[in-house]
């Protein structure tokens, strides 16, 4: 029998808990602590919102992130964090999870990153959207590891709607999954196109975004205006991404 090609392997690794017990940490006793990236809430009076990235946990650390939305309306002494996980599944409950929580935790012993921040009366105004959009999320009774929807496509759908002006990494699999499954939108910055055949095949042309392919949601591309290649399962290389505006 001929052997598998690479790429099948990795589609069947993707969309299955394949190797689910190969390096098998326990998610009870993973790190979750803070980083540290987010402001003390007793200390910051003003409304803020991040939108954070992390290598996944066990065997998908070696391809993509997980990505998440923290929230921290004008005066709260809390954050609120909007989560996509297929965990709720599994109890009969909703792939959305949304709870007061620290902003910055690690995702079970990755450390996150910042990708963006708004704040001020900009955070004020894109609280209630980001609520609205999570409450209101259509795939809340639905998950799949790749090509979507999942959690990045969960956090590219608030991005795209809110108008936060990031885009997500090339590595966060699922991001190209747009909004209801549409064929064509804008990118997630707003500043270009999107072309998408359900998260699987696509191609991405933006001011902010550069030239950016989707093939078996592996994204693979080059950032002019930020110069930086964008390479599959290592993400960005060269200059650090940044909002648009």
């Amino acid at each position: 029998m001929k052997q598998l090609p690479l790429v099948a392997i990795f589609l069947v690794m993707l969309s299955q808990d394949f190797f689910v017990t190969a390096h098998a940490q326990d998610w009870r006793t993973a790190d979750r602590s803070s980083v540290g990236i987010a402001p003390d809430p007793s200390q910051e009076e003003q409304a803020l919102v991040h939108v954070y990235a992390a290598r996944a946990f066990r065997w998908r650390k070696y391809f993509a992130v997980h990505c998440w939305v923290a929230t921290k309306e004008k005066g709260a002494d809390h954050y609120v964090t909007y989560h996509v996980s297929r965990f709720g599944l599994r109890n009969g409950a909703s792939t959305v999870k949304i709870q007061a929580d620290i902003p910055d935790r690690r995702w079970f012993g990755a450390e996150p990153e910042l990708l963006a921040e708004l704040k001020g009366e900009r955070a004020e105004l894109a609280i209630p959207q980001i609520k609205q959009l999570a409450e209101n999320y259509r795939y809340s009774d639905h998950y799949l590891v790749w090509p979507g929807p999942n959690s990045n496509s969960f956090v590219s759908h608030i991005i795209r709607n809110v108008g936060i002006g990031v885009e997500l990494p090339p590595n966060a699999i699922g991001k190209d999954w747009i909004d209801d499954g549409d064929l064509v939108g804008l990118s997630e910055t707003g500043m270009g196109i999107q072309v998408s055949i359900f998260g699987l095949l696509g191609l991405t042309l933006g001011l902010a975004e550069g030239i950016e392919v989707n093939l078996l949601g592996l994204n693979m591309g080059v950032d002019i205006l930020r110069p930086a290649l964008k390479l599959p399962l290592i993400g960005r290389v060269g200059m650090k991404d940044a909002p648009v505006f």
